[in-house]
């Protein structure tokens, strides 16, 4: 399996942490995100990492990676930097890894060992980890849905109720050669225009929509998402605290 990181944007919500580098390269428990992902990836086994870069692309100049360039990563979203990856999806299987995300090497291996053309991990904890970033962790959550089977059947809306919310998507999804085929050909149908525009889980959204079968994979225990300069305190102050596998010098 290889991994793939998409690290275009420009992290504007972290402020001044991103003004001279981009979001991958922010510290947290005296590493950039960028190793922790790397490190995690390698624990695991992966040996073959390929890194989308646009804001400030050529400060990212890690030995060993395989760069791919989003040269519109001003204008498009996170999907688009996924189609400037292509060749690396269409021949083996892939785990693609957000750059702002942090967790332990055990999630990788739980999410390789997972059957499905394209998979999904969700975290089973998340409702302790927004009460920690959140004042009302209701507001920012997301629905994530599944059937009896573990079939994704909608994410990345509104919640009503918190029975809408099964997990929280972590970032991290797994996606075979067929896999990305089926997503190419949802990609063509859509358009440049929409395509640009389209996030990862309105991407998931559309596939369900359309017939393609998301398989998940549940993982509990702590994963941190740094989304802005309070994620980055928060999830800094856990690690200070000893609440967090970083702290119990546990491998990425």
């Amino acid at each position: 399996m290889r991994g793939l990181i998409l690290a275009a944007g420009r992290g504007s919500r972290l402020g001044a942490q991103t003004a001279d580098k981009p979001k991958c390269m922010t510290l947290l428990g005296g590493k950039t995100l960028l190793q922790w992902t790397l490190e995690c990836m390698h624990a695991s086994g992966i040996r073959q990492i390929a890194l989308v870069r646009g804001y400030l692309g050529n400060t990212l100049t890690e030995n060993g990676l395989v760069f791919f360039e989003n040269e519109r990563w001003a204008e498009t979203n996170m999907v688009h930097s996924l189609i400037c990856a292509s060749e690396w999806m269409e021949s083996e299987t892939t785990l693609l890894s957000y750059s702002d995300i942090v967790y332990p090497a055990q999630t990788v291996d739980i999410i390789a060992a997972a059957e499905g053309d394209i998979v999904v991990s969700y975290n089973t904890e998340w409702l302790d980890i927004w009460k920690a970033r959140f004042e009302d962790p209701f507001s920012d959550a997301e629905t994530f849905i599944l059937d009896g089977k573990g079939i994704l059947k909608e994410i990345g809306k509104k919640p009503t109720h918190l029975d809408q919310v099964q997990g929280q998507y972590m970032g991290l999804i797994k996606i075979s050669s067929t896999g990305w085929k089926q997503i190419s050909s949802y990609l063509k149908s859509l358009g440049q225009e929409k395509t640009d525009k389209l996030d990862m889980t309105s991407l998931l959204n559309g596939l369900i929509n359309s017939g393609v079968e998301i398989h998940t994979v549940p993982v509990s225990g702590k994963w941190y998402e740094i989304d802005n300069e309070n994620d980055l305190k928060v999830c800094q102050q856990l690690i200070d605290e000893g609440k967090s596998w970083i702290s119990s010098g546990m491998k990425a």
